[in-house]
């Protein structure tokens, strides 16, 4: 994938390796419960760095509803809370564990797609390209950062869901 510094190109990388663990999860030829983690890091890096570096620039611009960016907010709670119910499952494949990825991908597949659609396309109408570039360099530090603090480890994601 070509590089890029856009954050709304950023984020929807992010998306697409969502879905990708998604499938890696589902498959019962795939590591499952690396899958998890993985995507664990991710889903949490990725809502933490928009909710620190996005969201609030983004809410700047008065073509960018703040309901939906809120709303955003809120999604990721949801999505937090299901990663949850899902890494405290004790065995990988049990038919609870793939109840609980059911409840996770349709809450962070309904955030993507809504996120798409009204933030992510309002800012790449409203938000002049540097500007999304400097929210791209600042969404990615924030995520590395988070990735290399282990924030999808188990009791952090408890953390994060509990405050």
């Amino acid at each position: 994938m070509a590089q890029t510094q856009d954050v709304v190109e950023l984020i929807l990388q992010d998306h697409r390796k969502m879905e990708d663990l998604f499938r890696q999860m589902r498959s019962v030829e795939a590591d499952r419960a690396a899958a998890l983690r993985e995507f664990s890091d991710l889903l949490i890096a990725h809502a933490l760095a928009e909710e620190a570096k996005v969201y609030p620039a983004l809410r700047r611009y008065k073509n960018i509803d703040d309901e939906e960016v809120e709303h955003g907010e809120e999604e990721h709670e949801e999505g937090n809370k299901a990663l949850l119910e899902l890494l405290e499952v004790d065995e990988v494949g049990s038919e609870e564990w793939d109840e609980k990825l059911e409840e996770l991908v349709q809450a962070v597949t309904h955030h993507a797609d809504e996120e798409e659609r009204t933030i992510l396309n309002g800012a790449r109408e409203n938000v002049a390209m540097d500007r999304r570039e400097e929210l791209g360099e600042a969404f990615e530090e924030e995520r590395a950062r988070q990735l290399k603090a282990g924030c999808g480890d188990v009791d952090n994601v408890r953390r994060i869901v509990t405050s």
